[in-house]
């Protein structure tokens, strides 16, 4: 039976696969269905494949325009740096009360098990500072100069007891691979400002790489132009950016058109979001080329600005990160998140409380405080929110290892938040007089997401991206704003 087709027509359908069906089905029930699959249809992909990290408008009106989070990767010891507790002082080395451990999760149980664990007291020497009065540790004398200037949450919990589980929750709400971090929920939700560089920058230094790597700043199920872009500090921002010697640039144009028109075309007949994205990307880095390299370079600094970070010209470093932070701001950069490790004070040969504390508090201080006040003078700070903290605290208990440290602790951490609509001079939450349990005005993570989206104009409640069948979001199903934290 020839059914009307010749075999040439016959053995070419019969060839025709289910992916091709879908591409080549431009209207009809195939379209429809597809773009109900995808949430969104071709001609809306269409106009946003030029840029689909255009500004767009939240949900009410923004405290800030961008966000600075300065990571301190493997958790500061809060006891060491901003929580001051003369009662622990006063008991060190004495065993903790049972009451305090029964319940409780700790990532390396088997060094509190070999013998009931000692309280430890700090050796660092607090003081009040500013007119509201925050103690602050030795080890930190820059940031005490500017405790007016910010808010502490002393009180901020999360749910992962290990590094790379709870540096993954941190940054996008999950412990699990595979969600988007909130760098990408946020250019997602609002878009960036910037028309030359992406919208979400990660910016590293320290010793180590970061645990649990590129899924702290992926754009997991969100659409590939939200993930976060690492830039190198030496050398080419980005690997293979530059152009190719005697690559002309009008060469370099016509096949960045072509290959965008063949994507352009593609995207009209699937809708798929992720071809706008590799569109967007050939564009982007076009642009890059010559936005990157005027970046770096910091040339046009003041002698007084980098001597105000403390940035050796030419020297990788937290400092040269954070003069970068602001610069990416200033140019529209959405979100900017520099990370800075070996905070896993354990008590090990190259990480603990007797001298690596120090030499990693030297890194970041000076720095961390510089950024405030460069913000300020600029007139930046009131619309840029700065954050500074890592994954979780550390244990008022000792640690029996070569030296001394504290363990993971996902009780309570110390971390603080400036500009942006957050109040100034403020210390929100308690701890008891151990320094082990909230006592008033805990921070989940989730609040703590819930509370950075409202300063930037976005009900978190409504931040929703669709996935398997359910909606997702960065808060996931909990999270309140904390208000007292606003002004």
């Amino acid at each position: 039976m020839n059914c009307g087709h010749s075999i040439t027509e016959r053995d070419a359908l019969l060839n025709v696969t289910r992916r091709h069906f879908f591409q080549q089905c431009g209207y009809g029930l195939g379209a429809l269905a597809l773009g109900g699959l995808l949430g969104t249809t071709a001609s809306a992909e269409r106009i946003t494949a030029e840029n689909p990290l255009a500004p767009k408008q939240g949900h009410f009106p923004a405290r800030a325009k961008n966000v600075i989070f300065l990571f301190m990767a493997g958790g500061p010891s809060q006891l060491e740096l901003y929580d001051y507790k003369p009662k622990l002082q006063e008991l060190n080395g004495q065993p903790v009360p049972q009451s305090f451990m029964e319940g409780k999760r700790f990532a390396f149980m088997d060094s509190f098990l070999k013998e009931p664990p000692k309280l430890l007291g700090t050796v660092r020497k607090f003081k009040q500072h500013g007119q509201s009065g925050a103690w602050v540790s030795e080890c930190l004398p820059h940031i005490a100069e500017i405790v007016d200037d910010i808010s502490f949450i002393h009180t901020l919990a999360t749910d992962q007891p290990n590094h790379a589980p709870a540096k993954i929750f941190l940054n996008t709400g999950s412990a699990q691979f595979g969600s988007p971090a909130m760098g990408a929920w946020v250019t997602y939700g609002i878009g960036s400002e910037a028309n030359d560089l992406p919208g979400f920058v990660v910016l590293q230094s320290g010793f180590r790489g970061i645990r649990g790597g590129a899924a702290n700043w992926a754009n997991g199920f969100l659409p590939s132009a939200h993930q976060g872009v690492p830039l190198r500090n030496s050398g080419d921002p980005i690997l293979n950016l530059a152009t190719p010697q005697d690559y002309t640039d009008e060469r370099q144009r016509n096949v960045i058109d072509a290959v965008n028109a063949i994507n352009g075309d593609h995207l009209d007949l699937v809708g798929d979001p992720e071809v706008a994205a590799r569109i967007a990307s050939y564009e982007m880095a076009y642009r890059m080329q010559s936005s990157a390299p005027e970046l770096m370079d910091l040339s046009k600094e003041s002698p007084e600005t980098l001597a105000m970070y403390g940035v050796e010209p030419g020297k990788p470093s937290f400092a040269y990160n954070c003069i970068l932070a602001r610069r990416l701001v200033e140019r529209g950069v959405r979100f900017v998140q520099a990370y800075h490790t070996s905070w896993d004070h354990h008590g090990g040969n190259t990480e603990n409380l007797t001298n690596s504390l120090d030499d990693v508090t030297k890194d970041v201080d000076q720095a961390s405080a510089a950024l405030i006040k460069d913000l300020k003078q600029r007139g930046l700070l009131d619309e840029t929110l700065v954050i500074w903290g890592g994954e979780f605290g550390r244990t008022p208990m000792g640690e029996i290892r070569d030296t001394v440290g504290r363990n993971h602790h996902i009780e309570c951490s110390s971390i603080w938040m400036a500009g942006g609509g957050v109040k100034a001079g403020y210390a929100h939450g308690k701890t008891d007089e151990l320094g082990f349990s909230p006592i008033e005005d805990r921070v989940h993570v989730n609040d703590f997401h819930a509370t950075m989206l409202h300063l930037l104009g976005i009900d978190h409640t409504r931040l929703t991206y669709r996935f398997k069948g359910r909606d997702f979001r960065l808060t996931d199903v909990a999270g309140n704003v904390v208000h007292k934290l606003l002004v």
